[in-house]
């Protein structure tokens, strides 16, 4: 399981991550959220050992991840992560070849390379372009082809950092049921976002972040229906909690769900 214990974390005087302690095991699919500068970036570059904590441990398996060239390189088969810019992690101009890029570094052979490349590119739903040059995909398909590179190392931690910005209504969808295909295989996602929203909706648990510091943690509707923790972090409720506590909606997870409620309470008038 991944977890922090007391994490630190400043860049020389600026401390940015204070005694953070987490459980992403917790839940399927975890968020956090906070705004600009409240540490998202740097917990991610912690969890996959780019940076190192100054004070307490990020922890694999209950131990302290190991921070050698191999202790790292087995890490990352583990939790691995896919960054808010797809051309930071896309280096071919083809794309079944750059799925496979890791595994082919790793030395596995050709027929897992071509099992795993074939089941990644399922998942993200990339057959309809997986034969397109590379530089003529959508923000949204890079996207996807860089999950997909991710995917291939079946780990059992999937970082993804901001995974709808960029994309328009159609590719937020996609993307939504993509998160939803890789929880469904017993996978952990951990989500950084801006996208309330979309947390709100496919977040099993979420933790809100000020200033390096856990405001709130718990269940998507709990920690959302506290509006003026949200105000505090500078943040704002997602549209279905706003209506829930405004307006007395009933609480619903999603905009269909609202709408069955609803039409349910309408014909039992």
């Amino acid at each position: 399981m991944l977890t922090t214990q007391n994490v630190s974390f400043c860049y020389q005087d600026d401390v940015v991550l204070h005694d953070l302690t987490f459980d992403f095991g917790a839940y399927p699919v975890t968020g956090i959220v906070g705004k600009n500068g409240c540490g998202k970036s740097t917990l991610f570059m912690n969890l996959n050992g780019v940076l190192r904590p100054q004070k307490g441990a990020v922890l694999w398996q209950g131990k302290p991840i190991n921070t050698s060239k191999s202790g790292l390189i087995e890490h990352r088969q583990r939790v691995t992560t896919v960054f808010q810019d797809p051309e930071q992690q896309i280096f071919y101009t083809d794309i079944d070849s750059d799925i496979a890029f890791s595994l082919r570094n790793l030395g596995v052979n050709e027929a897992e390379i071509t099992r795993r490349v074939e089941q990644a590119i399922q998942l993200v739903d990339a057959q309809a372009f997986r034969h397109q040059p590379i530089q003529y995909l959508s923000h949204g398909q890079k996207k996807r082809v860089a999950i997909a590179g991710a995917l291939v190392m079946e780990a059992d931690y999937l970082l993804l950092d901001e995974p709808t910005a960029g994309l328009d209504p159609s590719g937020r969808q996609q993307m939504i049921e993509i998160i939803a295909r890789i929880a469904s295989q017993g996978k952990h996602v951990v989500i950084s976002s801006h996208d309330i929203d979309l947390i709100y909706e496919v977040c099993d648990g979420v933790y809100v972040l000020k200033d390096g510091k856990i405001m709130a943690t718990g269940a998507p509707g709990d920690v959302f229906s506290q509006a003026d923790m949200l105000h505090d972090a500078g943040l704002v409720q997602p549209w279905l909690v706003k209506l829930h506590s405004e307006l007395g909606f009933p609480l619903c997870k999603t905009e269909t769900q609202l709408f069955n409620a609803l039409r349910v309470s309408k014909e039992a008038l």
